[in-house]
Order: structure tokens, then C-alpha cells, then sequence
């Protein structure tokens, strides 16, 4: 008798701590918040001489590794003083196949000086 109530004790024991361990939970499913990442559409630019500009829209030719390049361009809105033959710096994103233009800025090149520094003659004394 002694030896049934000491297998009562301990198969009680063995239970009780399979039913503690099952308890317990490894997985943090519900425990965090789901984080999604929202893709930024990517600012791009491009730099080139004006062929068209419209209220609606602007399209200018650049060079790229040699090759002349045609790029259109959708405003957002209408970009004062620029004009035909103007080289123009253009911040830009694609959206739904088209080039929105977000910001138009007119670049100014530097002209080298066409005059060399001319050389002193040397005077002898």
C-alpha cells in the first residue's frame, strides 16, 4: 500500500509539471504589432537643355554616355522662367509609367575665360 500511494505521488508530480510546461507559449504571433513597409517612390534627376515646355508638360534632351536622350516630363504645376534652350536640373518620380517632375531648377553654366593669361616677357638688366 505504502508503495502504490508513493506511484500515486509521483505520477501526479510528473503531470502536473507536463501541464505547467504546456502552458507556457513560445510564439509571439498577436503579441506585436504587424509592421508593413511602404516603399517611397524614388526621387530621381535629370539634367539637360529644354526642347518643349507647356503648362502641362516639359521635354528635354540630355546626353548619356555619348547618346542623345529625349525626356518627357508631366508638371504638377506650371514652372516660371524657364524657356526653350535653358539647361534645367529636374527632380523627378515615375508613377504609373509616367515622369512627374516635382521640382524644375535652371542651371547656370560657367563659361571659361576665352582669354589666356598672357606671358611677361623677361627683362634683362
Amino acid at each position: 500500500m505504502k508503495k502504490a500511494i508513493w506511484y500515486m505521488v509521483g505520477a501526479i508530480f510528473i503531470l502536473s509539471t507536463l501541464t505547467f510546461a504546456a502552458e507556457k507559449t513560445t510564439s509571439n504571433v498577436g503579441t506585436e504589432p504587424v509592421k508593413i513597409n511602404v516603399v517611397k517612390p524614388t526621387r530621381m534627376h535629370a539634367t539637360g537643355k529644354v526642347v518643349e515646355i507647356s503648362d502641362e508638360s516639359i521635354k528635354i534632351q540630355r546626353t548619356v554616355k555619348g547618346d542623345m536622350e529625349n525626356m518627357e516630363f508631366t508638371l504638377d504645376k506650371p514652372f516660371a522662367g524657364i524657356m526653350v534652350n535653358d539647361y534645367v536640373k529636374i527632380a523627378y518620380k515615375e508613377k504609373d509609367g509616367k515622369l512627374i517632375a516635382t521640382r524644375v531648377v535652371k542651371v547656370v553654366l560657367k563659361k571659361k575665360d576665352a582669354k589666356a593669361p598672357e606671358a611677361k616677357p623677361a627683362t634683362d638688366k
